[in-house]
């Protein structure tokens, strides 16, 4: 006789008002997640066309730059805008997904510092899968396999160091592209000092280094020049390279009449050293801004009859008084520490070097205010007013932006009318708790682990 267990009735208990409050506050932050996310996409697609169109060149140094100065981005963060913008051009896939509010822009970004054209379908998956966590480990782990291509990158491009300096007819000194004479000049000093320094040492070393590697071969002329600039690049940071009577050989020498210096459309000479013509009204201002100087009296036939001793254009206190005033360049959204000082009004045209008419620039600000018609003067309360070419006022801190009473609700109703439904499972990973064994995952996915077989450890 079949027996049957008896009958439990089920009683379904309603949930608590407190929990069902929590659920849609949990459901609207993610839907509303999602939402960002697809206005991210948006705002990178922008970043990259701005950045591809140079509409960051009034005055900015790049694009993330820009971004610091104009949106309030931390400058780490500007450069990763950028960079990930930039990724997304060639990523179609993760640029949709994100635009869908599939995946979140911190997955986004870890998978555009590895994902190609090959593997972006793959990365793409992962992304979707996992979380946020599981993501920098799969990339990290990826990024591990290709440590010994890396290696052997990083030793073919040491190899293969080299900087390629000649003067052209024109006076234009090329170095893989294309420099102004009085730049090019300076870069071929500055090379020049940097160089013979290296040779002293080398000279010092060369029976040591002989006895022990005979086969030791000495580095060629462009990798001599490739070690002469990063020897500059350290030099500068440190401050060591000694500025004294040696370093004279080196210096930058434009000979400009007074009368060309203080009025451009005057007869006169302003020519490099070499004989190279540099233009008197913006080029050869911006060189005798911050400058050492030699008066020189000629008589009528050109020949020299009076030198004057050389003097700085801005004496050492006035120097250390203006970096400690001014700190940085002061030009609105440039934070660089060293910089050159420039005079509000031309000492030529009779301005004075006074600290209340020296502010500090940086070398591409200096050029910017000298030869591309941006303007700077102090107000009537201190403050150094900028502005652009067309004589736009360009301000400190930009004013922020308008938005709308509601910017939640017009952000909505923007994706409802572009046919996106976003809800508040549409970034929802497909993650349901297990371990992530990172090992086997790259031995899945990355190109170089199928076909050799190698892992990364988890």
């Amino acid at each position: 006789m079949e027996t049957r267990p008896p009958d439990f009735p089920t009683t379904l208990q309603p949930t608590s008002p407190r929990i069902a409050e929590l659920d849609r506050l949990g459901d609207e932050i993610a839907e509303l997640s999602a939402h960002l996310e697809a206005a991210t996409a948006r705002l990178l697609a922008l970043i990259r066309e701005f950045d591809a169109r140079g509409g960051w060149n009034t005055g900015f140094r790049s694009c993330a730059a820009w971004l610091a100065w104009r949106v309030g981005l931390a400058p780490g963060a500007a450069r990763e805008h950028v960079r990930v913008a930039r990724a997304l051009g060639t990523l179609p896939a993760l640029a949709e997904a994100l635009a869908r509010g599939e995946l979140s822009y911190a997955k986004v970004r870890a998978l555009t510092r590895v994902a190609t054209a090959e593997t972006e379908a793959r990365l793409l998956a992962v992304g979707r899968a996992g979380t946020a966590v599981h993501v920098e480990r799969i990339v990290r782990g990826w990024r591990r396999v290709d440590r010994q291509a890396e290696a052997r990158e990083a030793a073919r491009q040491h190899a293969g160091r080299a900087l390629h300096v000649y003067q052209d007819e024109d006076g234009t000194v090329v170095l893989r592209g294309r420099l102004t004479p009085e730049v090019g000049a300076l870069l071929l000093r500055a090379l020049d000092a940097a160089r013979e320094m290296l040779y002293q040492r080398r000279r010092a070393h060369e029976a040591a280094r002989l006895a022990t590697d005979p086969a030791t071969e000495a580095p060629t002329r462009p990798q001599q020049q490739a070690d002469a600039l990063a020897l500059l690049a350290e030099t500068a940071l440190h401050q060591g390279l000694d500025p004294g009577a040696p370093g004279e050989r080196y210096q930058v020498v434009v000979h400009v009449d007074a009368a060309v210096l203080a009025d451009p459309e005057q007869p006169g000479q302003s020519v490099l050293e070499e004989g190279s013509h540099v233009p008197a009204g913006t080029s050869s201002q911006r060189l005798a801004c911050d400058a050492s100087r030699v008066l020189m009296r000629h008589d009528e036939d050109g020949r020299v009859v009076e030198v004057g001793a050389r003097t700085r254009t801005i004496p050492p206190a006035l120097r250390r008084a203006l970096q400690h005033r001014d700190r940085t360049c002061r030009f609105p959204g440039c934070n660089a520490r060293f910089g050159q000082g420039h005079h509000l009004r031309h000492w030529a045209q009779g301005g004075p070097t006074t600290l209340a008419n020296l502010a500090l620039l940086c070398r591409r600000h200096h050029r910017s205010v000298h030869e591309e018609g941006y303007q700077v003067e102090r107000e009537a309360d201190g403050t150094l007013q900028f502005r652009r070419p067309d004589g736009r006022a360009l301000p400190d801190v930009p004013p922020p932006a308008p938005l709308p009473a509601d910017p939640v609700a017009a952000l909505r109703a923007q994706h409802a009318a572009e046919g996106l439904r976003l809800h508040a499972r549409t970034g929802l990973a497909g993650w349901l708790g297990e371990r992530l064994d990172v090992g086997w995952a790259i031995d899945v996915l990355h190109p170089l682990a199928t076909r050799t077989g190698g892992g990364a450890p988890a």
